[in-house]
């Protein structure tokens, strides 16, 4: 068990690391979707299964068989990983209990040469939810204890992307801000010299922007940015 939460300490502080160095989301999905199969005995191979409007997608996988192995549950519309994120419960099964689950899927993935399985729910936020998909050429079922590490993993792993997402956001508003702040200078500015030229007051002067750019059908803001540029040229 301590040689277990060992892997599972290293695994955590390697994620963590990769999520330090601001990658995107395609390499969090994978470096999550890595570090789970390193973490759980007798998983081979690895996959994350994230549920959209549109259905579910894979979006990060460790071999072409994982991948697989996805799309099989999607088209069979039964499966581990489509039961996890369902119903927000760890699933642990052997090929013998799969079989009389998921009959299509279990076909299929017999057909792959795997025989266990074992899936996590992921759930961040109302748009971000899906499962950790874990996947076994034995058919050992993984064990109790695999069931509670991937649990523990999961638990880290939820936390670590709210916080990511989060900090998204963050940079997402603050660039909004900026943006606006940004509009707002540009706008002012040609509102000032359209008083000062025109001799007409703040209203008139938005009045004649806006009209400029209904009439052209440009951005108000590349309106009062053109004119203040044309202006300072001429």
């Amino acid at each position: 068990m301590a040689d277990r939460l060992d892997e599972l300490t290293t695994a955590m502080a390697d994620l963590t690391g990769t999520l330090e160095a601001a990658p995107d989301n395609a390499e969090v999905f994978e470096a999550i979707c890595g570090e789970a199969a390193t973490v759980i005995e007798g998983a081979d191979l690895a996959s994350i299964t994230v549920v959209r409007e549109s259905g579910p997608e894979t979006v990060a996988w460790t071999h072409d068989t994982a991948y697989a192995l996805d799309q099989a549950q999607y088209a069979a519309g039964e499966g581990p990983c489509l039961s996890a994120a369902a119903t927000g419960e760890v699933v642990r099964v052997s090929v013998s209990t799969a079989s009389e689950k998921w009959p299509s899927f279990t076909a299929s993935a017999k057909e792959m040469g795997v025989g266990s399985y074992l899936a996590a729910p992921l759930w961040v936020d109302e748009q971000l939810s899906g499962a950790v998909n874990l996947f076994g050429y034995g058919a050992h079922g993984f064990e109790e204890l695999d069931t509670k590490v991937l649990r523990l993993y999961t638990v880290v792993v939820v936390s670590v992307l709210r916080t990511a997402r989060r900090y998204q956001q963050a940079r997402q508003l603050a660039e909004s801000l900026d943006a606006a702040m940004r509009n707002r200078a540009v706008i002012e500015q040609a509102k000032g010299i359209l008083m000062a030229v025109h001799r007409v007051d703040e209203e008139q002067a938005m009045r004649r922007l806006i009209t400029e750019s209904q009439h052209t059908n440009v951005k108000l803001r590349e309106v009062a940015a053109r004119f203040v540029r044309d202006l300072t040229a001429g």
